[in-house]
């Protein structure tokens, strides 16, 4: 079995590689850079827009919709499956890796990502339908059947939905537990256990509860996470202030010049740091992996265009504001000032330093390592349990479009047991199969982005008018 095991892995890593380093990137990329010409760059035209309309009518009391979610809960929702551990672990696997450069590419990539994201929210609006107990349902599998109606199509549709169903709701949620019962185990010594039967009881009464208790309770952790974060982040920089300067500096340095940290040659270097930050940003914001566009679809908006906008701010608060404030942390503790990486990811240091410890050491060389610890543990707890939330919500919605609405029962079974499994043990295939599910579910969300991309330009020049 362990042989097995071993087999499935290498095969399974094989094809995450061509698939992340490769495929995926450049496939992104272009959708990203495609509708950012075809929108005539809608993420500068319109963010003011899109940030009045979230934080001029914010509230964290939205009140139950009689069908689907108020503007902000959708984007609440979206918010929570966006920041989650990828924005600690996978910032700072891309600056081991790429270097503090490889943050400048994570900014261009999502600057791109804003135009995709505007893409999938207006598609996931104009194409949602409504069940026949009155319910809203939207997400890619509409507006690829609505590009595709056909066998084309539905092909397309059910091998996303299968896909978005074993990578997130099951996989990927068992992951999102595992890094919640680390750190609490190790910042405050509670068994794994534990962790997992409060987490399956928390979590099973919220998934029970139906989109308007998810939609209450997101609207509600996800403000409250993104502050208490911030403020950290903020006290960390204000003690380091005097490297803030030496930090951007470092960023836009290595973007240029990685092989002056990376070593190597100049091509090799700037391939690792660009395809670090391009890929781990692209997974960190989501934008054209068709996840959130489930959200968006539940929104109640007067039209498409106005939930568009919105989505823009959530790609930009992922990236431009949480992924970014711990990069800062990381880089003006660790690499400035004559940090232990100045000199770049080499000799000793490799031995006590990774990418699941690294924000820990960033805050615990200010902090101290105890408290250091116990706030990015709970930080790690807010944005791993509110992805758990929205992924579980997005894996329903597509198990009720292959099977039907009494299907949903079985899955949230199912998705619980993996939550509690996942704070037992991990291995790092669960790691591998949930990144390749997700990385698949991108291919035919970009396909359905690219065949419609005449109706997003028709929606928006339709909101220009009126």
């Amino acid at each position: 079995m362990q042989q097995v095991q071993e087999t499935l892995l290498t095969m399974v890593q094989t094809v995450n590689a061509y698939l992340s380093d490769y495929i995926l990137v450049g496939l992104l990329i272009a959708v990203g850079l495609w509708f950012s010409i075809k929108t005539r760059f809608v993420q500068i035209r319109c963010f003011g827009e899109g940030m009045r309309r979230v934080f001029g009518s914010i509230s964290l009391f939205g009140g139950k919709q009689q069908s689907g979610m108020s503007s902000f809960q959708a984007l609440a929702t979206a918010i929570a499956a966006q920041v989650g551990t990828g924005n600690i672990v996978g910032a700072s696997g891309a600056i081991l890796t790429g270097g503090p450069g490889a943050i400048f590419w994570m900014w261009i990539i999502a600057f791109f990502g804003m135009a995709t994201i505007y893409a999938e929210a207006v598609l996931a609006q104009e194409t949602r339908v409504k069940d026949k107990d009155g319910n809203i349902q939207g997400g890619p599998v509409y507006y690829i059947t609505t590009a595709f109606q056909g066998p084309f199509g539905k092909f397309l549709a059910g091998f996303f939905s299968v896909a978005i169903i074993l990578a997130l709701g099951f996989f990927g949620c068992m992951v999102q537990s595992n890094s919640i019962s680390s750190t609490f185990e190790t910042a405050f010594h509670v068994p794994g256990w534990v962790v997992g039967a409060a987490l399956v009881l928390i979590c099973g009464a919220i998934f029970l509860g139906g989109v308007q208790r998810l939609a209450a309770v997101t609207e509600k952790v996800v403000p409250v996470m993104a502050v208490l974060f911030v403020l950290g982040g903020c006290v960390v920089l204000v003690m380091r202030a005097q490297y803030i300067p030496a930090t951007f500096g470092m960023i836009f340095q290595y973007a240029f010049q990685p092989q002056a940290i990376l070593g190597g040659g100049f091509g090799a270097a700037l391939k690792i740091a660009l395809s670090q930050g391009a890929k781990r940003g692209l997974f960190s914001n989501e934008a054209g992996m068709g996840s959130t566009p489930h959200a968006h679809a539940l929104a109640n908006v007067a039209q498409p265009h106005d939930q568009g906008v919105v989505a823009m701010v959530g790609v930009f608060i992922d990236t431009f504001v949480v992924l970014t404030l711990n990069a800062l942390v990381i880089i003006s503790t660790l690499y400035a000032g004559g940090g232990p990486l100045a000199g770049g990811y080499t000799g000793p240091v490799t031995e006590t330093i990774g990418k699941a410890n690294l924000a820990q050491t960033a805050f615990g060389s200010v902090w101290g390592e105890e408290l250091g610890a116990m706030f990015v543990a709970v930080c790690l707890f807010f944005f791993a349990f509110s992805t758990i939330l929205g992924w579980n919500l997005f894996g329903k919605i597509n198990v009720a479009y292959l099977f039907g609405k009494r299907a949903t029962v079985v899955y949230t079974v199912i998705a619980l047991a993996f939550i509690f499994l996942g704070t037992l043990a991990s291995n790092d295939l669960v790691w591998e199969l949930s990144d390749m599910f997700n990385n698949l579910m991108v291919i035919p969300n970009a396909i359905g982005l690219f065949a419609l991309t005449g109706l997003v330009v028709k929606v928006m020049k339709r909101a220009k008018r009126s």
